[in-house]
């Protein structure tokens, strides 16, 4: 009820944004003007004003109650960066002002050696360095003024998500206005790239939580037998919202608003206790920023309602997962989307040109796509409930498979008329039906104006993916540029590059069930690639034809990539270690001595009851007895298996041996484990066994 009518939306949306409509008040017209060209452009800013844009900006920080600044940076972890100055600085007579230099706002100086860098910096040589990024809004948070920066290392290597993100950008503006230009448009200036990321998520119960070491370290369940019901009969997917629930989703949109993110779409997912918030899209870089703080004010929104976000790939095992659909698109700078195809695809032709090109990047660089998305996390969730497989295809629904096949077999397409949905009641009006069907299997689906890349995971920064995607269709974008551009019949060579690239290409289009094992083997008919591990995909990172491509649009440098490499082998060898460690904790400390407990209560009962009936059978205390005590053993054994494992993982100091070895070794080792676990707890008594259930944690909120 308090948020309810706590403001007028209009009015509270974007209130903590040192947006636009802020700038354009507070600071001089030319000043605007000129940082209003930076971020509509991309080019470099006016370092001039930077002293100007500072004081404006720290003017209406503090009348917005903020009293420190903070470069707010993206380090190749699983969360942001941040250290708190405030404005004050001394003058004469003991007294103090508020200040914000333009060098202040500009650069940054943290320490770079404390943060993964793939041995780029050591503590002897630790300096760092943060740099404004004008084209993401400022907003105050917690009396905070949060400038977003890249970050980079002392000799210049990038050490974060956000400086290739912006590389990638440039570099398909460049190739875009290059195919505009073929079709005569020579008034657009820019072409972005823009993103909504749709943002899967679990809560549970704060007390639950508290309870359970697996989810305080590692945001997953490591043990826990399933609930007696699941998501078997399919009515948690948009059904009613639990009140709890519901207020937590309110407070959480006033939240994201304040902060301009356009919360749109909220519901409850598949799976009990899991949920969803869809935001409209934003340009690519203010779209990763964003998602990056509606992660972070979704936890701490939940724990003020008693309840804890859970982002982890896979909290649960048996039900869906969760993951990050990231719906990217391209538009100009005069609001046109690139890839709307319009009434009639067939005669588009700029639309299939650029669809070729995605279709063509998609197919050449499968293997950083599944690179994009990989981690530990992910491996849980990835072709099981819901999520996509890891062979990666896309889908482009019947209407444009058709064109594509006319195309490729140069005969004439036949448009089928657009059909009417008739539900046979009269008060429900007739409506026109889509071209196509939605495909929720497909890791890479055309949705009509954009694509949905719904491989990424919850838990993750979507800027590598999109890294990707700038970087591998502005690739084929400057291929088709550079053909069509010296080709004295402009409209003969389009319709060339279109054909030959469909009928090239055409091996990665797949419109049916990803699930189906049939599909697996026509992938390999297909030669598609089936990366089944992150430890798999990491591996193709430095392949040459990669190396070349980032090279070509200044992504990353040589050495970038051996540093980044690394540190993707290093995470997740420390994430598995870390859920190992937990495990073998757990087990030890909880799991084992409850079962001893139990048993010994058992046994003073059976004692107690041949006591006073010595011919009584007792078949079940006997058989619990015999069937728990069994289970120990095998559980204390799959327990030493699995430490003697990470001890030996933890010898080898290589980190890609040693994620292999936690990929081969380990892994499995916890699934026995866990396997001999989870069986004790279906024979224990509720009240004896030490951990919150899956009924408990996924049916009482």
């Amino acid at each position: 009820e308090v948020y309810r009518h706590m403001a007028n939306i209009p009015e509270l949306y974007g209130s903590m944004v040192f947006n636009d409509s802020v700038m354009r008040a507070k600071l001089p017209k030319e000043v605007y003007k000129s940082l209003r060209k930076t971020i509509s452009t991309g080019k470099q800013i006016d370092i001039s004003i930077a002293d100007t844009v500072a004081s404006a900006m720290k003017e209406w920080a503090i009348e917005k109650g903020a009293t420190h600044y903070t470069h707010w940076f993206q380090p190749l972890t699983t969360v942001t960066a941040e250290k708190h100055d405030s404005f004050i600085e001394p003058i004469a007579g003991d007294q103090v002002v508020m200040e914000l230099s333009g060098k202040s706002l500009v650069q940054g100086e943290p320490d770079a050696s404390s943060f993964p860098s793939g041995g780029l910096r050591a503590t002897c040589s630790a300096r760092g360095y943060t740099a404004w990024d004008p084209s993401s809004y400022a907003f105050v948070k917690d009396g905070t003024l949060y400038i977003p920066t890249a970050f980079c290392s002392y000799t210049g290597e990038s050490l974060d998500y956000k400086t290739p993100l912006l590389r990638s950008m440039e570099a398909i503006s460049e190739q875009a206005l290059r195919i505009l230009r073929i079709f005569g448009d020579e008034t657009t200036k820019r072409v972005t790239t823009t993103v909504g990321a749709e943002q899967e998520y679990f809560l549970v119960n704060r007390k639950y939580f508290n309870e359970r070491a697996d989810l305080l370290y590692t945001g997953r369940t490591l043990f826990g037998a399933p609930a007696p019901k699941r998501q078997d009969l399919k009515d948690h997917y948009l059904g009613p919202i639990k009140p709890k629930v519901a207020a937590f989703m309110e407070e959480l949109d006033h939240e994201l608003w304040k902060f301009g993110i356009s919360s749109k779409s909220k519901h409850n997912e598949a799976a009990p206790a899991q949920h969803e918030m869809a935001p409209i899209y934003a340009t690519t870089n203010m779209a990763v920023d964003q998602n990056l703080l509606t992660m972070e004010l979704m936890k701490r929104v939940a724990e003020k309602h008693g309840l804890a976000c859970l982002l982890h790939e896979k909290p649960f095992a048996g039900i869906s997962g969760s993951g990050k659909h990231n719906n990217w698109s391209l538009s100009t700078d005069l609001g046109k989307n690139l890839l709307n195809p319009g009434k009639s695809p067939i005669e588009n032709t700029q639309f299939l040109l650029i669809l070729a090109a995605v279709v063509k990047a998609v197919d050449e660089y499968q293997d950083l796509m599944r690179l994009s998305i990989s981690s530990a996390g992910n491996d849980h969730r990835l072709g099981a409930c819901e999520a996509p497989p890891a062979i990666v295809s896309m889908f482009v629904g019947e209407e444009l498979t058709d064109i594509i096949n006319s195309i490729v077999s140069d005969t004439e397409y036949l448009r089928s008329a657009h059909a009417k949905m008739d539900l046979g009641i009269h008060s429900i009006p007739v409506f026109e039906k889509d071209t196509t069907d939605r495909n929720r299997t497909s890791p890479f689906a055309f949705t009509g104006n954009k694509f949905e890349f719904r491989m990424l995971g919850s838990s993750q920064n979507i800027a590598m993916p999109n890294v990707i995607l700038n970087t591998t269709v502005a690739k084929e974008f400057r291929e088709f540029a550079d053909r069509i551009e010296a080709s004295d019949n402009k409209k003969e060579m389009i319709a060339k590059v279109i054909r030959e690239t469909f009928a090239s290409h055409g091996r990665i289009i797949f419109n049916g069930d990803s699930y189906t094992q049939g599909w697996e083997t026509e992938a390999a008919r297909r030669g598609l690639l089936n990366l089944h591990t992150a430890v798999e995909a990491f591996d193709v990172f430095d392949a040459p034809k990669n190396v070349a491509l980032f090279s070509e649009f200044g992504i990353f440098s040589d050495t970038e990539i051996e540093a980044r490499k690394y540190i993707l082998y290093e995470n997740y060898y420390k994430t598995v270690r870390i859920e190992a460690r937990t495990m073998i904790d757990m087990a030890q400390k909880q799991i084992l001595p409850a079962v001893e407990a139990y048993i010994f209560s058992l046994s003073k009962t059976l004692r107690a009851k041949l006591d006073v009936l010595p011919d009584a059978p007792c078949r079940m205390e006997k058989e619990l007895i015999t069937r728990l005590s069994l289970l120990q053993d095998e559980t204390y054994d799959a327990l030493n298996a699995l430490s003697e494992e990470v001890a030996r993982a933890n010898e080898e100091k290589h980190a890609i041996r040693c994620a292999l070895l936690y990929a081969d070794r380990v892994i499995p080792a916890m699934a026995a484990l866990r396997e001999k676990a989870d069986a004790l707890e279906t024979l224990t008594a509720k009240d004896a066994w030490p951990l919150p259930t899956y009924g408990d944690m996924t049916h009482r909120q």
